[in-house]
């Protein structure tokens, strides 16, 4: 517009080319439909069994895998890293090396460990954060809102072959949000309280414009341009800032599947990481499927993923803009049995049984409250998600 007094936003650079001419929304594949896992740990004080902050003690002896095993937001959270992995196996054994690692710090500081979305009954305000300035400038920024995230989750990324390829397959995970928060579901108790939710933790973060449902674009060109403008209005300093339940990570090359809640177990995170591959792959092969699904309003995805969020496995999936519904424990059974080629091809039927009993036996959530219903301690749930962690696996008797 003529005579437009200009902004000092206008002469921003919205994402600054770093010493090698790069951007940060430069993508760089490193490697297709590679793997990648992240699981946050809970510090578990041995006779109060509530959070313990003491993540400084941890990762001092953790030094030696300093690449695998990293600090967080609170002092009360440490970060399990996988490498770069070609498949669930690999991810098998790099985890389960890790946390033999996390056993013996264990022993050494009596402490213990938890990987469910949530403590039952910490309480944020008692949670110390870690010296940082990139944390304190979050808390500052977003106040109130950034102390409530005493939150666990698992990340999963999936290696890409170009940014246009990660915006595709997230247009195409958008639609199994609500199936993996299902699956996943283990954080059904908050500050003390029974929430009433299959699982409480993506609540703490949907308050914030940058965190939850994704912004939904058509191509990379379109997500650079959003950043751009994020960047810009000081939405976001970084796309670090973007808490979406699934994001490109151009700096990875990945696609980061991030809808998750840390599961109480290795087994049951190995599956879900086998069944985003499984879908990952399928669609690898099936790219029409989006153009012949309809694109969902707003209001239907997000009312799918609150279904979840509230009912777990035990919610109705709506299926078409009519308002038909089916089980969405019924839609994964389905799913599965599509994918059982893929089952065979990548030798991941063990991980697929154990999906299976997931949907028939109950996620973590349904089991923490079967322990508070005999026991009316959430101690004694906080004990069982350790159990949970040390064994493995899950313990349904």
């Amino acid at each position: 517009m003529k005579g437009k007094i200009p902004s000092i936003f206008d002469f921003i650079p919205a994402f600054p080319r770093n010493l090698f001419g790069r951007r940060e929304t430069d993508f760089r594949s490193n490697g297709i439909l590679t793997l990648g896992a992240e699981i946050e740990l809970q510090l578990i004080d041995v006779e109060s069994q509530n959070l313990a902050p003491r993540a400084e003690e941890v990762l001092k002896m953790a030094s030696n895998l300093s690449k695998k095993i990293k600090q967080e937001f609170y002092l009360s959270t440490v970060e399990i890293n996988s490498d770069k992995c070609s498949n669930v196996q690999e991810i098998e054994k790099d985890l389960n090396q890790s946390l033999d690692f996390i056993g013996k710090i264990s022993q050494a500081l009596n402490l213990n460990f938890a990987t469910t979305g949530c403590h039952p009954f910490s309480r944020y305000a008692d949670c110390v954060i870690t010296p940082s300035t990139r944390y304190n400038e979050l808390i500052d920024r977003n106040q109130w809102l950034t102390r409530r995230m005493t939150v666990y989750g698992l990340h999963v990324h999936i290696g890409m072959k170009s940014g246009d390829d990660a915006i595709r397959f997230n247009n195409f995970f958008l639609n199994f949000i609500p199936h993996l928060l299902a699956l996943s579901a283990s954080s059904p108790f908050w500050q003390g309280d029974d929430t009433g939710l299959a699982s409480c933790r993506p609540t703490t973060y949907e308050s914030l414009p940058t965190a939850g449902h994704p912004y939904r674009v058509k191509n990379w060109r379109e997500f650079e341009q959003l950043c751009d403008t994020l960047k810009k209005c000081r939405a976001i300093d970084s796309l670090k800032d973007l808490w979406w339940d699934i994001r490109p990570s151009p700096s990875y090359g990945t696609l980061e599947i991030r809808a998750c809640d840390g599961l109480s177990n290795l087994e049951e995170t190995l599956a879900i990481v086998a069944f985003i591959h499984l879908l990952a792959n399928w669609f690898n092969d099936n790219g029409n499927w989006l153009a012949q699904v309809p694109t969902s309003p707003l209001w239907f995805t997000r009312e799918n993923k609150w279904r979840a969020i509230r009912h777990g496995l035990d919610a109705q999936l709506i299926v078409d803009m009519e308002g038909a519904t089916k089980p969405i424990a019924q839609d994964i059974l389905e799913w599965l049995e599509k994918l059982k080629p893929y089952q065979k091809k990548l030798g991941y039927q063990q991980y697929c049984k154990t999906l299976q009993q997931v949907v028939e036996k109950g996620s973590s959530s349904f089991r923490q409250r079967l322990i508070y219903g005999k026991t009316a301690s959430l101690q004694d749930v906080v004990k069982f998600n350790v159990e949970e962690f040390v064994s493995r696996t899950p313990i349904y008797s």
